[in-house]
Formats: structure tokens, sequence, C-alpha cells
């Protein structure tokens, strides 16, 4: 019984390799590329080539620094090709009211309208927007619920300079940093 059961767990394996090994081989013939390559237009060195314009208010702030962080983790390349920049728009609504007509939840919606401008020419070449919804509750304390409205602050910051730089990830390796067409 056992030299059977350990046939059968060699024949799985060798399955399991042979399958796993068709799988990789149809990646590499299928023109896959990992998006953050070195080769690619997206690795640090392609992003680096942002200048990242200021941005207004403490979130703005918070936001640029993120962008660095995210896009330049070794720093900005002497004369970047382009200029990006960021306008946020903050909103907050209440939700889970009681029936004393007192919220005990929140949501802050936090909307970044990015645009990518060419440095020499000046063109526009890419614009988009991002958006994050992040919740927090509405304690009693105060200090409490302006440190959770922080909170939520930050995650959507760290959200969307996310969601900006794989957009502009994308945006370069599709176009090679040229104006999209609409």
């Amino acid at each position: 019984m056992s030299f059977i059961n350990r046939y059968a767990a060699k024949a799985s394996r060798r399955c399991a390799f042979a399958v796993a090994g068709a799988a990789l081989m149809f990646v590499a013939g299928c023109g896959f590329q990992p998006i953050h390559g070195e080769r690619s237009s997206a690795s640090n060195a392609g992003l680096a080539n942002f200048d990242i314009a200021l941005i207004a208010d403490r979130t703005g702030q918070m936001m640029r620094n993120e962008l660095l962080q995210q896009m330049q983790p070794r720093g900005a390349v002497p004369s970047p090709r382009f200029v990006l920049g960021v306008k946020l728009t903050e909103s907050l609504t209440d939700l889970a009211i009681r029936k004393d007509n007192v919220a005990t939840r929140a949501n802050l919606k936090l909307i970044a309208q990015f645009s990518v401008v060419s440095r020499s020419g000046g063109s526009l070449l890419f614009s988009g927007q991002a958006r994050s919804v992040n919740s927090y509750n509405i304690l009693t304390s105060d200090f409490a619920t302006l440190s959770a409205r922080a909170d939520a602050r930050s995650r959507a910051v760290r959200q969307l300079a996310l969601d900006i730089k794989e957009r502009l990830a994308v945006w370069l390796v599709q176009t090679g940093g040229r104006a999209v067409t609409r």
C-alpha cells in the first residue's frame, strides 16, 4: 500500500512541475515583461524623471512626500523630463446616524487630479484622476476622532500616491513618455 502511495505522490509532483513549466513557457512566449523591471521605461530610473510640483495645503504636502518616496527612492535625476502636477479635493460624509441625529462613522473622500507636462515644451502629455474613500469612527473624544480622521487621510494619501505611480508607469510603458491622443 505504501509503494502505491509513494508512486502516486511522485506522479502528482511530476505533473505539477510539468504544468508549472508549461505555464512559464507560455508567459515567456507571450512577450510578458515586468512593468518595473530594470530594462522597462517604468523602472525607478524612469519614474525619477518626474519633477513633482508643490501641492497646496497640508494634505498636498503629505501627498507630494509620498509621491517622492514611492517614485524617487534614490532621489530625482538632475534634469527631469516631466513635471507632475496634482490637485487634491477632500470631502467628508457622515454615515451611521443614530436616532438622536449623531453620526458615529464618516467617510473621507480624497480626489487627485493629476497631469504630466513636458518640461521642454510645456505641452500636456497625460492627465487623469484617482480617488480614494476611507472610513473612520466618530468617537466621543474629540482627540480620538481627529486622530482617526488623520489616519484615514494618511491611508488615502498612500493609496492615491500608489495609484498615480502605477498609472504613470503604465503610461511610460505604453507610450514611452509621448502624449496620449484621445
